[in-house]
């Protein structure tokens, strides 16, 4: 009977560690198809294949760079300029933003901008970053792997990412 117990307990544990994850991925399965959407999704192996397109180029590109894409483990990215106030706070209602840390939180204009992170124990790296934008136009952009925070900005620029700007104001913080 305790042996059943401990599997229920560790169970419950798991499913909550994996709940998150699931409310953000079913924000962005409900959407990705939708036309009002811009859907941006960039698989662990792009990632990966992108690291060693990196490293193999003639042009010397920034190592710290290359090994954070090494490291990144997928990209998803949804916007619309419709209904953006309403598709804010649903994400924000779906969110279990209790399992994030808010890195900065900026209302101006209209705007709402949150960047929420999920740490680790390690400095700087962090394991998933969360932009939530809702204002003029409704952006979800989740950053998965080990995430450092210092070259963030830098990445999402050199991939051409629109709402850059936002990212790079971590850089400075």
């Amino acid at each position: 009977m305790k042996y059943i117990g401990i599997i229920i307990i560790i169970l419950i544990g798991a499913s909550a560690c994996f709940g998150q994850a699931d409310a953000i991925d079913k924000y962005f399965s409900k959407y990705k198809d939708d036309d009002r959407f811009t859907m941006v999704y960039v698989s662990p192996k792009m990632f990966s294949m992108f690291s060693k397109v990196a490293e193999g180029a003639d042009e010397k590109i920034d190592q710290e760079i290359t090994d954070m894409i090494a490291n990144l483990k997928g990209l998803k990215i949804l916007t619309s300029e419709i209904n953006s106030a309403a598709l804010y706070k649903e994400a924000i209602s779906m969110i279990n933003t209790n399992e994030y840390e808010e890195l900065m939180t900026v209302r101006s204009e209209g705007d709402n901008v949150k960047f929420l992170v999920k740490d680790t124990d390690n400095g700087n790296i962090v394991q998933e970053l969360l932009l939530l934008v809702g204002g003029d136009e409704f952006v979800l952009m989740s950053f998965v792997g080990d995430i450092d925070l210092k070259t963030i900005g830098r990445l999402a620029k050199s991939m051409d990412i629109k709402h850059v700007d936002k990212l790079e104001k971590l850089d400075h913080e």
